[in-house]
C-alpha cells in the first residue's frame, strides 16, 4: 500500500509545483467556515490522502484516515493534521482535483467513443421529503432502474477505457440533452456509440456538424437505418462504458447517502475520478483501424 501511495503522491505532487497550486488554492473559499490560516500539511499531500482512499477499499473516510493514515501511513506524512482539522480543508481541494484531472489525466480521442450517464443518488427516496444538504441543487429523476433523488454523471470515455469529458446535472436532466453533449462532444472527433436514451434526430445532426457521428440502437417503432459493418460491432461493445461506470461506483465509491455538504460531495467525486484515471488497467475494446479508415 505505500508504494501505491508513493506512486499517487508523486503524480500530485509534480502537478502542484509545476501551477503553482499551493499558493493558488489559499485563495479559493469551498465554504463559509473554512479555515483562513495556513494547513500545516502540503497541498499534494492532502490530495493525495483523498485520491488514495479511493483506491483503498475503505468504506468509510474516518476509519481510512484514523486506521490506515493516522497508523501504519503515518510515516508517509510527517506533517498530518487531526481528522477533524482536515475535513475543515477539504474544501480547498476542489479545485486542484479538478486541474488535476483535466490537465494531466483526460484521455487522448482515438476515434471510437462511448457515451453514458450514470445515477448518484444523494438518499434514500423514502428520506427525499426530509432531506436538506442538496435541497434546490438536487433533483428527482428516473432511470431504467427506477426512481431516484440526486445527480447524473454524464461520461464519454474512448475504447481505452479513459475519461475524455465528464459533466455532473441534476437528476431530471434527460441524457440526450442538447446543450450537454453539446459540451460534452467538444474537441471529440469519430465514431460516438450512446443507447436508446441519446436518440435524437437535433442531437445527431449538431454533433455530426462537429465531425462526431453518433450511433445508436433504434426503437421497435422506428425505420430502419443504414449501420456499417464495423459501426453495428463496436455497438455491440458500448458494454464498456457500463463498466467502467460500475468501476467507479464499487471501487471508487463515488457514490454514497452520508454527504454533509455539497462541497464534500464535488471533492468526493472529482477524487473518485481521478483514483479511477491513476489504474494500471481499465477496461478495453480492441479496434480495428483498418475498418475505420475504410
Amino acid at each position: 500500500m505505500e508504494q501505491q501511495v508513493i506512486h499517487t503522491y508523486v503524480q500530485i505532487d509534480d502537478f502542484c509545483k509545476q501551477f503553482d497550486l499551493d499558493n493558488a488554492c489559499r485563495a479559493f473559499a469551498g465554504s463559509p467556515s473554512q479555515p483562513t490560516r495556513k494547513p500545516g500539511m502540503y497541498l499534494s499531500e492532502m490530495l493525495t490522502i483523498v485520491v488514495h482512499f479511493h483506491q483503498s477499499g475503505f468504506r468509510e473516510f474516518k476509519d481510512y484516515y484514523l486506521e490506515c493514515v493516522c497508523g501504519f501511513l503515518r510515516s508517509c506524512f510527517p506533517r498530518l493534521v487531526s481528522y477533524s482539522r482536515f475535513l475543515r480543508l477539504v474544501g480547498r481541494l476542489l479545485m486542484p482535483l479538478v486541474l488535476f484531472q483535466v490537465y494531466h489525466q483526460l484521455g487522448r480521442c482515438t476515434g471510437v467513443s462511448f457515451i453514458d450517464s450514470t445515477t448518484l443518488a444523494v438518499c434514500d427516496n423514502k428520506r427525499i421529503h426530509n432531506h436538506r444538504v442538496f435541497q434546490g441543487i438536487a433533483a428527482r429523476g428516473k432511470t431504467s432502474m427506477g426512481w431516484f433523488y440526486g445527480f447524473k454523471l454524464h461520461l464519454i470515455i474512448n475504447n481505452r477505457g479513459e475519461i475524455l469529458a465528464w459533466l455532473i446535472t441534476p437528476g431530471n436532466v434527460a441524457d440526450n440533452d442538447l446543450d450537454i453533449c453539446t459540451r460534452l462532444g467538444k474537441g471529440i472527433q469519430g465514431l460516438l456509440f450512446g443507447d436508446k436514451g441519446y436518440i435524437s434526430q437535433k442531437l445527431f445532426e449538431q454533433l455530426f456538424a462537429h465531425n462526431l457521428k453518433l450511433v445508436t440502437k433504434i426503437k421497435r417503432n422506428m425505420k430502419n437505418k443504414l449501420v456499417l459493418p464495423h459501426e453495428k460491432y463496436m455497438l455491440y461493445k458500448r458494454a464498456i462504458i457500463e463498466s467502467v461506470n460500475d468501476q467507479l461506483k464499487s471501487i471508487s465509491q463515488i457514490e454514497h447517502t452520508r454527504h454533509r455538504s455539497p462541497i464534500n460531495f464535488m471533492v468526493n467525486l472529482a477524487a473518485g475520478l481521478v483514483a479511477y484515471t491513476l489504474q494500471p488497467n481499465k477496461p478495453a475494446v480492441f479496434v480495428d483501424k483498418r475498418s475505420l479508415a475504410a
